[in-house]
């Protein structure tokens, strides 16, 4: 099972798009998880002409965005369960804090920050793919890739 993992796409916004290795990784998943920050249902539903997507809201979503999608879930795959949220607090505590939310669960995806990240808490994988868009104070545009495999997950953060 492979599964291409954004957040933070905010789109539309004037030209910006998702770009052609992005877009690749995307269609070439099993599963998409997005972390927040669409920005618009339009984004969600393009996402899903590429396949099955699981998500949650994210704070610069709109109305009808967060009316449709929850803050945080868990989501099951192949008898692994992790957990999706936007907003991980402050930096400091975060893992504590994200293992606390999702109890149970084999891994946690998170986004708002912008920032790529890959560690673990314990037996819990953190990760966070970055934005494919919207880079700030990351050296580059990224999303994330997850592979499930017999004795966890193979992660890899994608410049795209």
């Amino acid at each position: 099972m492979r599964i291409a993992v954004i957040a933070d796409t905010h789109l539309p916004r004037g030209a910006r798009r998702l770009s052609d290795p992005c877009l690749r990784e995307l269609d070439r998943a099993d599963l998409i998880l997005h972390a927040g920050d669409f920005v618009t249902v339009e984004v969600l539903e393009e996402l899903r002409q590429l396949g099955p997507v699981e998500a949650v809201h994210g704070n610069r979503d709109d109305a009808e965005l967060q009316a449709l999608l929850p803050a945080r879930r868990v989501i099951e795959v192949d008898s692994r369960r992790i957990g999706i949220v936007h907003e991980p607090g402050r930096r400091q505590g975060r893992a504590s804090r994200l293992g606390a939310l999702f109890p149970g669960c084999d891994a946690v995806v998170y986004g708002h920050t912008h920032l790529a990240d890959v560690e673990r808490h314990g037996d819990l994988l953190l990760l966070n793919p970055g934005s494919p868009t919207e880079r700030r104070r990351a050296p580059a545009r990224t999303m994330a890739t997850l592979v499930l495999t017999p004795k966890g997950f193979d992660t890899n953060i994608c410049s795209v």
